[in-house]
């Protein structure tokens, strides 16, 4: 399925579905971070997605890294909330979604990596390097979030 993701667009389609979604910046001993490039549009993001009725938002975060990546992750710590509603993702089978979403630290605790149905590739960026990928300018806010090393979690 294709996504398209619009930010601050007048010509971005209406919402039509709200998603509570959790993400992970997940680090190696060498303080490199985890990304995918996603296979429905292309794009360098961190592993994460919808949280289901059954589980706690952290509880997404862990299933989605494992279900992503292969790894089995604990989760450490809080980057941020995000909730701009000027962010809208719209899919090919017609949703298009507003997300609500939490982004978490996470470190590895095990698991092995595997490229998952969703993304196309993985890979351990180390941060000097994130600038050189394609990424969409929401989950680059994040990562400079997390790198800034804030005292406080982002609330936005």
């Amino acid at each position: 399925m294709a996504r398209t993701e619009y930010y601050d667009d007048p010509a971005a389609p209406e919402p039509n579905s709200l998603v509570v979604a959790a993400s992970a910046v997940v680090t190696d001993d060498e303080g490199r971070i985890l990304l995918q490039r996603r296979r429905d549009n292309e794009l360098w993001a961190l592993p994460g997605g919808g949280m289901e009725m059954t589980e706690s938002l952290p509880g997404a975060a862990v299933r989605e890294v494992k279900e992503e990546t292969g790894l089995d992750v604990e989760i450490t710590g809080l980057v941020g909330t995000y909730t701009d509603p000027r962010h809208v993702i719209a899919y090919s089978d017609g949703e298009v979604r507003r997300q609500f979403n939490v982004c978490f630290t996470a470190r590895i605790v095990g698991g092995r990596l595997a490229v998952s149905e969703e993304s196309t590739e993985l890979r351990f960026v180390p941060p000097g390097e994130i600038g050189e990928l394609a990424m969409h300018h929401t989950q680059r806010l994040r990562l400079r979030h997390f790198l800034e090393h804030r005292e406080r979690p982002h609330l936005g």
